[in-house]
């Protein structure tokens, strides 16, 4: 087990190089004077100007030296200061947010974590119940009716099923809202009266005891939920099905029930763990997709996430603003899929020799 998880973390680097030379090599498409931008807050108003950004940051060297640049930074003879970097956290200016990148990440990153906490429960509780009812239940009502729904809810477009639920819940209704928190909360946030712990305003909420402040945090994300857990639960659905029907068919299943075992007991104790295995990859998957910000639901219910602060940029075709979101969440990609190569090989002990 201990050599697995080393071979897994020397992997880590590896891929982490990977990501950054195809993210650099994408920004070579973009000539010296929009490359300047990952240095410079203005772009320069003239040809001298132009020249003299050029050669102060190498952007006219060879691909590795500018990529060397890009990673370690350029220090400034006449200051002293470190212009640009992404090994020291510096991503760049946005000029869509009018901030560094690296404070939109900070600002925003919390916001998605908050709404991914309060997804992940449901969409994978409902999604794997779901699959394995359909599969006892193979071919009955309750299996056509999951099947009927696992197509329509892939099929059906996230966004479209979002405005449905705006509509309906908010337009309709006044029940929710989108946003993050009404202007009394952000008054509290911003005047210092609700102590930020984790900066995770519904978590941060009930360690301050305000329940009034929670109950409004909840109301704003209740609708992203319901959106994000309705579009995973359908893929779940199938996959949970799928691997539960082959699960039951295996030779340790049709022994249990020659024992005498009840179906609960066989359901519980000897199929569904072992049906697990694929799923665990799949929610794997699914927590880096939230935890990497959604970007369609997030801007249909106007919830400032990463997803959100990345279709502004990709709006105002502020690509140092993109590229730099795009290295947090290939960052976040690598790290999760570590963390779920490790609990697989904790739950398959086969894995281990692989």
């Amino acid at each position: 087990m201990t050599n697995y998880i080393i071979r897994r973390l020397l992997l880590v680097p590896v891929l982490l190089i990977g990501v950054t030379l195809i993210i650099f090599g994408m920004l070579q498409l973009l000539g010296p004077v929009e490359r300047s931008a990952l240095y410079v807050r203005d772009f320069p108003k003239n040809e001298k100007q132009i020249e003299g950004l050029i050669k102060k940051y190498g952007l006219d060297k060879s691909f590795f030296e500018q990529y060397w640049r890009w990673l370690n930074g350029v220090v400034d003879p006449g200051s002293g200061e470190r212009q640009g970097g992404i090994l020291y956290g510096d991503f760049g200016y946005s000029r869509t947010a009018s901030q560094p990148v690296v404070d939109i990440v900070k600002e925003r990153f919390p916001n998605t974590v908050d709404l991914a906490l309060w997804t992940i429960y449901p969409m994978l509780s409902v999604g794997i119940w779901l699959g394995v009812k359909a599969a006892v239940n193979q071919n009955k009502f309750v299996d056509q009716a999951a099947r009927v729904y696992s197509i329509i809810g892939t099929s059906f477009p996230t966004f479209v099923f979002g405005l449905l639920i705006l509509m309906l819940l908010y337009a309709k209704a006044g029940w929710f809202m989108p946003g993050k928190m009404s202007d009394w909360v952000s008054k509290l946030v911003f005047s210092g009266e609700l102590k930020q712990y984790t900066h995770l305003l519904s978590i941060d909420a009930l360690l301050n005891l305000r329940f009034d402040v929670f109950w409004d945090a909840m109301r704003h994300m209740i609708m992203p939920i319901i959106t994000l857990s309705y579009i995973n639960w359908a893929t779940f659905l199938r996959v949970t099905r799928s691997s539960m029907l082959e699960t039951l068919r295996q030779d340790y299943v049709v022994t249990a029930r020659a024992k005498g075992l009840k179906e609960n007991d066989v359901i519980n104790r000897h199929a569904r763990p072992n049906a697990m295995l694929p799923i665990v990859t799949m929610a794997g998957s699914s927590i880096v997709g939230l935890l990497g910000g959604v970007v369609l639901t997030e801007t249909v219910f106007n919830y400032p996430g990463i997803g959100k602060a990345a279709a502004d940029a990709a709006a105002n075709l502020d690509v140092v603003t993109i590229l730099g979101l795009a290295i947090f969440t290939g960052t976040i990609l690598i790290l999760s899929n570590l963390i779920v190569d490790i609990i697989y090989a904790f739950i398959d002990p086969r894995v281990r020799l692989a």
